[in-house]
């Protein structure tokens, strides 16, 4: 399984980012965890190249999308997830100024609860940080263990900070 955090450049710089701690905590444990720098000029060539692989989904709400729609597909089918590492105002301009990302089967995620991150105001109904929706991915992939360490990681984070 990969994860690929398709990050605002402005969030290298927050200190409330929290696909750090996806970085940190989840790389090398069987899990790919690659961090790309959105850039709305020069989108990633080696990440324009994965786009076509079946088993690539992007992690993004279809209330977020006007139009059509490139397809969804389950996250028990994923293998390769694109998350958009972002406020959620800089998350929909990414979105709806890389029309590459259109193309992409969208995975839908149903989280078990809200989330619980207080170091930024939510500003999307419902809406997960990226580390919250790193370990809905992990559980729901089996990797339990896993998720159990990145929450303890975030809740760490999210008191500290």
């Amino acid at each position: 399984m990969q994860i690929i955090l398709l990050t605002h450049e402005r969030e290298l710089e927050r200190p409330s980012n929290t696909g750090k701690l996806v970085l940190s905590a989840v790389a090398g444990e069987g899990v790919g965890v690659e961090r790309v720098i959105w850039r709305r000029a020069e989108p990633d060539k080696a990440l324009l190249a994965t786009l076509d692989d079946p088993a690539m989904g992007l992690l993004y709400p279809d209330t977020e999308v006007a139009g059509e729609a490139a397809g969804n597909m389950s996250i028990e089918t994923c293998e390769r997830f694109i998350l958009l590492d972002a406020t959620w105002q800089e998350a929909r301009k990414m979105f709806n100024r890389s029309p590459y990302l259109h193309l992409v089967r969208r995975v839908n995620l149903v989280p078990a609860r809200d989330s619980r991150f207080r170091l930024r105001r939510n500003q999307k109904s419902a809406g997960l940080c990226t580390v919250e929706c790193v370990v809905e991915i992990l559980r729901c992939k089996g990797h339990l263990e896993l998720a159990a360490l990145l929450e303890e990681e975030f809740e760490r984070f999210n008191s500290a900070n």
